[in-house]
């Protein structure tokens, strides 16, 4: 099965451009596009695409307030959001992971990081790799400043190596990478991971950085 991909950016050239793309590869369908962020939500409910590539800028509605809205429908099997920003609205990072958009990427990205981009987010998973993403979220979150972390009750019922599981993701690694660090087998880790998102009610890894961040778990830089 292609995974259904929507497109919603008030740039026609953008919309044009980036379904073309998206279409030439064989495991991706581009179900329809939207050129206000009124008219994203509308599609989204219509169309229940597996991803959304969403510009933060858009008339009518923005696209934070857009994504917003189509998360909070809940939809069964869920969409997925993927923000497209520019480094020039880095500000807007930060809220759109707290909404619970599962990523972002830069509009000027390779062909081939977008393409990896709505596959890894399709999969339900968190677009939190690249070094560009850190390096924003820690920009922001360093702005905001140490001193207006949130205390967390919900942390004190993680063991010390589930804490250990989050801190390291919030760092942005993969499964992988985090049982190579901890020297154990990576079906361990995915079983930490589940255990994690299960106690502290989180949707992906994409809140579980929002919330490591809030609550001083882990500090930028």
């Amino acid at each position: 099965m292609s995974i259904t991909v929507l497109i919603a950016d008030d740039q026609a050239m953008v919309r044009q451009g980036f379904g073309a793309l998206l279409a030439a590869q064989t495991d991706i369908s581009v179900v329809g596009d939207a050129a206000d962020g009124q008219a994203a939500v509308t599609e989204a409910k219509r169309l229940r695409p597996d991803v959304v590539l969403m510009d933060v800028r858009m008339p009518k509605m923005n696209g934070l307030d857009a994504t917003r809205a189509i998360l909070a429908a809940g939809f069964d099997p869920p969409v997925r959001v993927l923000m497209l920003t520019t480094f020039d609205i880095d500000d807007y990072v930060y809220e759109a992971l707290s909404l619970g958009a599962s990523g972002f990427l830069l509009k000027d990205a390779p062909a081939e990081e977008l393409v990896r981009a709505v596959r890894v987010v399709a999969d339900g998973q968190a677009l939190l790799a690249p070094t560009v993403t850190r390096r924003l979220i820690a920009d922001v979150t360093r702005r905001r400043g140490a001193s207006r972390a949130k205390p967390t009750p919900a942390l004190d019922a993680l063991t010390p190596r589930e804490r250990e599981v989050l801190e390291l993701i919030a760092k942005g690694m993969s499964n992988t990478e985090i049982a190579e660090s901890l020297f154990v087998a990576e079906q361990t880790v995915k079983t930490h991971v589940s255990k994690v998102f299960a106690k502290l009610n989180l949707r992906d890894r994409a809140q579980a950085v929002v919330l490591a961040y809030e609550s001083g778990l882990v500090v930028p830089g």
